[in-house]
């Protein structure tokens, strides 16, 4: 109803709007004077025209009904000029704001349409421009006006909870209308139009416990007294409905859930009324005897409870903590416990609220009791010494054999076992005591000495005739007496030094005494010299009857020639009973000594020789000779060639190095070096010569292998290759050969040119029958050689 109402408002409003246009001037009316339809003879100038022509009324706001679902374009208004005549001359123009895409204008009759369906909540209102304008030259007849359409709202948005769902806790046993927590719903909706946004609140679920203000959407609780230990949530449900909840109005919901919080509104209550427990008699101290727990349903700082013993059987033999994580009560064992002196204990326990709440003091009292039995049960226990740990003394010079002293231990069970005793030899590796296994008396074994070992720590087992696993431990302290049995020595060894200058009667060491024995009254030692020197007449004693005595000189006058070292006898008698006396050595050293009594060399005095013997001379200066001799024929060695790794009679002419740089005087000159050596190439080898290695060497000119080419009918270039092969073949298989490489030279000139050699220099060891009558075929520069040897018998040439 609500909604049809606000819709017939909206079109009565239009109606009135066209109306008002229609019997009016939606632009101005407010002409110039004269006819209208007269035309002026010029066009006027638009500025005038804005100026002549005003505006009687204008439209400032135009109404849009929002979310219109009709299949026509939604009829806005009408825009009207008073300088349009109808004659088609004024166009109507609009811009702005969703001008074109969602609003129209007829240009010739100013109607405006909304083409689009509006949503007030996406824009409430279009800002748009309108004007009239001479539809020919496009210049405005009126000023652009500016206008609006608001989009007038309908119910169309339901109310929304933004921060829901809620979560809220409220305490328990609260009073009625307690504040749980406040809801808010908003509506999209226009809130100055109509009651379309005006939200109600209403509880859909969760009655009869709370309940919401109608206006505000504040939750209370409608019920006192709610007891979270028998419902601790609640889960509301809450409307809101816009049209101050009248029919039609759309709504929302949602969820609210309460949760009671704890109070203290429940004392601890134990569960039984006794408790038992059993624990062993051997059970160690600060051991946990029992564990009990008062009931309390309430939770968190609220259920904490403090637990005391209240009375009970043995004063301090238990105590009783908290424990934090489980609220327990733990019952800890404070003192041994002994079944054969007490076997139960009865306790009275309590338990109370650490954090009581005052405004439940009615609901009281919160705290309660209980009752604790504590059963002690036997157990097979060790034997137990009468006193745990036993002080002896005995004399060093006690026999062996000797009681010092008696341990005793008995079993504590009723079956009151026999005991046996032994000594833990951990505790007496050399075994100087003994223990009697029935009786428990200690007595030495073996000698004492005080001065090695003064006390002794002996651990004692006692050990249970029938359960030999039940063993006791005691502890025996055995102190050694002393008796003087050791004899004073010198403190220290002495180091007594005495100048040649020194006089009469000087004072030269004072010596002093140890004695390894501790006698009751302190030391007290006597000193002399000993009987054979007693009466010397260089040195005497003085006792300083403070334990200590001084060494004095008896004259003066010591040379160390004489005698660099004295040595005095020194008797030394303690004061024990019996005395004992020893006799010690001091030992006195002459040395030389400054002008300040400063030693400077002490012992006996080093005589050095004058001069050497003939004889002693004689030795040293043979020794000088051989040294000499020696270091020359080192030197000589040294000097000499080291001999060649080759012998002479192994060595080949092929490994000569020769130097050939003569080139001779011609037939008469019989000085030149002898080149038949060199001629002589075609070496007979040694059949019987060691052959290891057989060489696999390429040869470039192909000849027989049977026999060797005569060097003479080969070409120079072939000559010198294979002269150097067969030199490098002939190396590689010599056995002689010095292991390493070697450098060889060889001068060897080539088997010369077809005439052969014209040197005179073989002319004296061979003969050539050579015919040289082409020399003169060769032309004039050989014409000369062909007059001398052309035509020459006996002429001789070098091959």
């Amino acid at each position: 109803m609500g909604r049809r109402c606000s819709g017939i408002r909206s079109a009565l409003a239009l109606v009135a709007l066209l109306f008002v246009s229609q019997s009016g001037s939606c632009w101005g009316l407010n002409s110039r004077s004269g006819d209208p339809d007269k035309s002026p003879p010029s066009d006027p100038d638009p500025w005038e025209v804005q100026q002549r022509h005003k505006r009687s009324w204008v439209w400032n706001q135009f109404f849009v009904l929002e979310e219109y679902t009709g299949n026509e374009p939604l009829y806005v208004g009408k825009l009207h000029s008073d300088v349009d005549k109808g004659d088609g001359k004024v166009k109507y123009v609009l811009t702005g704001e969703g001008a074109t895409s969602i609003f129209t204008i007829d240009e010739n009759t100013g109607d405006i349409h909304a083409t689009k369906r509006l949503d007030r909540e996406a824009q409430a209102y279009y800002t748009l421009q309108a004007q009239a304008v001479d539809r020919f030259t496009n210049l405005p007849v009126e000023p652009k006006s500016e206008f609006v359409v608001k989009v007038q709202d309908i119910n169309d948005n339901e109310p929304k909870f933004v921060d829901g769902p809620y979560l809220a806790g409220v305490p328990e046993m609260s009073p009625l209308g307690t504040m749980v927590v406040q809801v808010e719903a908003t509506d999209a909706d226009d809130p100055t139009y109509g009651n379309s946004a005006r939200v109600v609140y209403s509880i859909v679920h969760g009655q009869p416990y709370f309940s919401v203000e109608p206006k505000t959407g504040i939750i209370r609780t409608a019920l006192s007294n709610m007891d979270r230990e028998t419902r601790d949530q609640y889960v509301l449900v809450i409307q809101a409905k816009d049209m101050v909840g009248q029919m039609g109005g759309l709504s929302g919901t949602t969820t609210v859930t309460v949760t009671l919080t704890d109070v203290n509104d429940n004392p601890p209550r134990f569960p039984h009324e006794s408790y038992e427990s059993t624990v062993l008699e051997s059970l160690p101290l600060q051991s946990v005897v029992a564990r009990i727990k008062a009931a309390d349903v309430d939770i968190g700082s609220n259920a904490e409870i403090d637990y005391r013993i209240m009375d009970g059987d043995g004063p301090g033999m238990f105590n009783i903590t908290t424990d934090e994580d489980t609220q327990e009560g733990v019952i800890i064992l404070q003192k041994p416990l002994d079944f054969e002196t007490r076997s139960s204990f009865a306790l009275k326990i309590e338990a109370t609220n650490r954090n009581i709440d005052s405004n439940f003091l009615s609901l009281g009292p919160f705290s309660h009791t209980t009752s604790v039995k504590v059963t002690v049960e036997d157990v097979n226990e060790p034997p137990i010494f009468s006193s745990p740990l036993s002080q002896m003394v005995v004399s060093e010079d006690a026999k062996m054999g000797t009681s010092i002293g008696r341990v005793s231990a008995h079993d504590p069970d009723t079956s009151n076992s026999a005991i046996r005793y032994s000594i833990d030899r951990n505790t007496d590796l050399e075994r100087f005591f003994n223990v009697d296994a029935l009786s428990g008396v200690i007595s030495t074994a073996k000698p004492l000495d005080r001065e090695a070992n003064s006390v002794h720590n002996l651990t004692i087992f006692a050990i249970e005739s029938q359960d030999p696993t039940q063993i006791g431990k005691g502890f025996a302290v055995v102190k050694v007496l002393d008796i003087n049995d050791n004899a004073p020595l010198f403190a220290m060894d002495y180091e007594t030094l005495l100048c040649e200058n020194a006089m009469a009667g000087q004072m030269i060491q004072t010596i002093s005494a140890v004695d390894k024995d501790e006698p009751p009254n302190g030391h007290r030692f006597y000193y002399a010299l000993a009987e054979p020197v007693a009466t010397n007449l260089n040195f005497t004693l003085r006792d300083n009857k403070d334990n200590t005595a001084s060494i004095l000189t008896k004259r003066g006058g010591f040379r160390r020639r004489e005698q660099p070292v004295y040595r005095l006898p020194v008797l030394i008698v303690d004061s024990g009973s019996p005395a004992l006396s020893s006799t010690n050595t001091l030992s006195v050293r002459v040395c030389e000594c400054d002008s300040d009594g400063v030693a400077l060399s002490c012992g006996a005095v080093a005589y050095t020789a004058t001069g050497l013997s003939t004889g002693a001379l004689l030795a040293i200066l043979g020794c000088i000779i051989t040294l000499l001799v020696m270091v020359l024929l080192i030197v000589t060695m040294r000097r000499r060639k080291k001999e060649p790794l080759i012998l002479e009679e192994e060595r080949d002419v092929r490994e000569n190095i020769v130097r050939y740089d003569d080139e001779g005087g011609g037939e008469e000159d019989t000085e030149a070096f002898d080149m038949v050596t060199l001629r002589n190439l075609n070496v007979i080898r040694d059949p019987n010569v060691r052959r290891d290695v057989t060489p696999d060497t390429p040869t470039f000119f192909h000849y027989p292998s049977a026999s060797r080419p005569a060097y003479k009918n080969l070409p120079d270039n072939v000559v010198f290759r294979e002269f150097i092969w067969e030199r490098l073949k002939d190396a590689d298989v010599d056995p002689s050969a010095p292991p390493y490489d070697s450098l060889q030279t060889y001068a060897f000139e080539g088997s010369g040119s077809v005439a052969e050699s014209l040197s005179s220099l073989e002319s004296l060891s061979t003969d050539s029958d050579q015919n040289y009558d082409y020399l003169s075929n060769w032309g004039p520069r050989f014409k000369k050689l062909a007059d001398l040897y052309g035509n020459s018998e006996g002429a001789s040439v070098f091959s």
